[in-house]
């Protein structure tokens, strides 16, 4: 297990807790050095663990902890698909969404709970990234929060 991969357990989030790929989308998407992952929800090994509105349903705190669970989800996915986060070179951007109350004006509060768990892993460097945090009216399943990631691969 590399130092990345130490980092993700050390913040809290087991390796073998990770999602599985369905039989519609895949987990990952590659094109020449540029890794596209698939949207994650705040999943821990099969449980949905935070579903809906932000902030009337779901405080402030519990949904940027639900959006670093999105984010650990999407490294858990390069690992199992790819073996090690070692194979990426540094996060490109990151697109947050959160089941958001209409007047809710905070949504990049919530996102910053996958920016930080993504510098955290990779480094301020290699961790900084473009970002858009978007309210939805609605996400899959009703959760609370969506996240998803592209990430340059070494060469």
């Amino acid at each position: 297990m590399g130092d990345r991969e130490q980092r993700l357990e050390a913040a809290g989030y087991p390796l073998a807790r990770g999602p599985v790929e369905g039989p519609v989308i895949d987990l990952l998407s590659i094109l020449g050095d540029t890794l596209y992952a698939s949207g994650q929800v705040p999943n821990d090994a099969g449980v949905l663990t935070s579903k809906g509105k932000v902030p009337s349903q779901v405080s402030v705190e519990d949904a940027t902890k639900a959006a670093a669970l999105c984010a650990a989800n999407i490294l858990r996915a390069i690992v199992t698909k790819l073996g090690s986060l070692d194979r990426i070179e540094r996060v490109v951007r990151v697109t947050g969404y959160v089941n958001a109350d209409p007047d809710f004006c905070d949504c990049h509060m919530v996102i910053n709970g996958a920016t930080n768990l993504l510098k955290a892993v990779f480094g301020a460097e290699q961790g900084r990234h473009a970002r858009t945090a978007l309210g939805m009216g609605q996400l899959p399943l009703g959760c609370s929060v969506e996240v998803e990631a592209i990430f340059q691969l070494k060469k």
